[in-house]
């Protein structure tokens, strides 16, 4: 049996199919965080006004990037640099040479897995519309040497 392409192609060679499979869904990079005058970055739960909370995706994702000037795409190259995206997003991983997790809808096959190892924003998160000020909304640090650091993934979905 042949490996998946995730182990067998680069980040730079796949497909935008490919390359699109690797979100496993979790909505966490649609959660704000914040960063202090130090570099440290903090977690909050809340989400962009356009994160559908029962799908944990974008509700308007063709639009985006016009709707959300700063939404950010994520690229090989940002999946090596962007240290506010997710211990556990994909495009992280497998940018340092780590594998998916087994909860990750492409190892298990089911788009709902993600949720239930409780790996999501699903049930985690209020809108920014509802929000108010986002430093009330600090849940933790995120600790970005610890890949174990996953601050959403300690709260129980409501």
């Amino acid at each position: 049996m042949s490996e998946p392409f995730w182990k067998t192609t680069a980040l730079e060679d796949m497909t935008e199919a490919q390359w699109e499979s690797l979100c496993d869904g979790c909505g966490k990079c649609c959660v704000y965080k914040l960063e202090d005058e130090e570099g440290d970055l903090y977690q909050t739960d809340v989400c962009c006004q356009y994160f559908n909370q029962q799908t944990c995706r974008c509700s308007d994702y063709a639009n985006r990037f016009t709707l959300v000037p700063d939404c950010i795409q994520v690229t090989p190259e940002g999946a090596r640099n962007y240290e506010w995206l997710p211990n556990t997003c994909a495009y992280k991983l497998l940018a340092k040479g780590q594998d998916l997790p087994e909860w990750h809808p492409l190892r298990s096959g089911d788009p709902e897995s993600v949720h239930q190892a409780n790996r999501s924003a699903r049930g985690k998160v209020v809108s920014e519309t509802e929000s108010g000020d986002l430093e009330d909304h600090v849940i933790a640090i995120v600790l970005l040497d610890d890949p174990e650091s996953d601050p959403l993934s300690e709260i129980e979905p409501q």
